[in-house]
């Protein structure tokens, strides 16, 4: 695992996020794994920043494995 730093903004308008090795890591390029697809948190602008951190994370990974996982409710 890989330590992950951000650029603290109070809004986090503009937040900026680097690995340990100093290259920044761009949000819109980070993959969305398919089980992000079918997670409540998906559409929260709340959790963006900390579903962006735990993709990059993982990117390259076999298996994509997420703690705060809740699955969109059917009716």
């Amino acid at each position: 695992m890989q330590r992950m730093i951000m650029d603290e903004r109070p809004d986090n308008s503009d937040a900026r996020f680097y690995r340990d090795n100093g290259t920044e890591i761009n949000p819109e390029l980070v993959s969305k794994p398919s089980l992000c697809v079918t997670c409540r948190k998906d559409s929260d602008p709340n959790e963006e920043i900390l579903c962006t951190l735990t993709r990059a994370d993982q990117e390259g990974e076999v298996k994509f494995i997420c703690h705060g996982y809740e699955p969109v409710k059917k009716y």
